[in-house]
């Protein structure tokens, strides 16, 4: 579809072509008879610009394709009115596979690895980066490193995003982001990422923000937003530090939550709302789109449901 310029702008790297269905049982050397098949557009940034236009905003995504698998992404993303900037890369986009098990209640994920990048590569996604992006934006760095990528892609990518005047906010590994010299509006690492980070276990909330807020002042990031499951997400800057959580809900599928969260969080960032009222967003969105099936993203009704019932507590 055609692309305009929004206030946010998403990055996939190593998108995925999801395919989900269920199973009465799932046995080891079995032939597992399948329900038919959900396809979606999958990958990191891809997730995030879905969940924003599912919540009422706009993204453009940038997508590293490749291969037939990416040109069906490219399809269901028209589909969903998602616009999107293609970098043709050569290879074969990955799947990723999920299975549900309607005995045991639980799901099975098989994730591909993406096509192998090289300098030329590299050199075509940062080009388009800098052609796309523009003063103010948020741009979100979100999802996995295919293999291959630059050791110092992030940081090529971080000063792309300053140089034009816009926001880096990264969901993704890679270490050069501990040097501090990364330019980070917004960190966004989960619970075994931050314990991995930390080197220990954050058992609780408060001990969480400490180290949210020792990244903040250390200059990694202006804010880090360490996700923590069941028990919402905490929030720090320099300055303070927040806690959200919500309500208890079904879980059906915690695949896309996190994307979710970033969608709802950086949208209304986007909008202009305060560090903590985004960060109510994000909670809701995460537990909407728990409450969803296979790799469905949070819905606008679950969120809305539930964004008054977020309660976000400084610590």
């Amino acid at each position: 579809m055609p692309v305009q310029n929004h206030a946010i702008l998403t990055i996939t790297l190593n998108p995925t072509l999801d395919m989900s269905s269920d199973a009465d049982h799932v046995v080891a050397e079995e032939k597992i008879r399948c329900d038919a098949p959900t396809l979606d557009p999958g990958g990191g940034g891809t997730n995030v610009a879905r969940a924003i236009g599912i919540l009422g905003g706009q993204a453009t995504a940038l997508v590293a394709l490749a291969g037939f698998r990416g040109q069906q992404v490219a399809a269901l993303l028209t589909r969903e009115n998602v616009p999107y900037v293609v970098v043709d890369i050569p290879g074969e986009t990955r799947l990723s596979l999920a299975v549900g098990d309607r005995a045991a209640q639980t799901q099975y994920r098989f994730v591909m690895p993406g096509p192998l990048w090289g300098e030329a590569e590299n050199t075509a996604c940062l080009t388009a980066i800098k052609n796309r992006v523009l003063p103010g934006q948020y741009v979100v760095l979100s999802g996995s490193m295919p293999p291959g990528v630059s050791a110092t892609f992030i940081q090529d990518c971080a000063a792309l995003v300053q140089d034009a005047g816009a926001k880096l906010v990264l969901d993704t590994t890679g270490d050069e982001v501990l040097d501090g010299t990364a330019n980070v509006a917004v960190l966004r690492l989960d619970k075994v990422e931050s314990e991995a980070m930390a080197g220990h276990a954050l058992p609780t909330a408060q001990d969480a923000a400490r180290f949210a807020q020792t990244l903040t002042q250390q200059g990694i990031a202006d804010m880090v937003v360490l996700g923590r499951g069941k028990d919402g997400s905490v929030l720090a800057t320099k300055d303070a530090a927040w806690h959200g959580t919500g309500p208890d809900v079904a879980v059906q599928s915690k695949v896309g939550a996190g994307d979710s969260f970033l969608g709802a969080f950086t949208l209304a960032l986007a909008r202009g709302e305060a560090p903590q009222k985004a960060l109510a967003h994000g909670v809701a969105a995460a537990s909407a789109a728990v409450m969803s099936a296979a790799t469905s993203l949070c819905s606008k009704a679950g969120f809305d449901t539930l964004l008054p019932q977020i309660t976000v507590t400084k610590i």
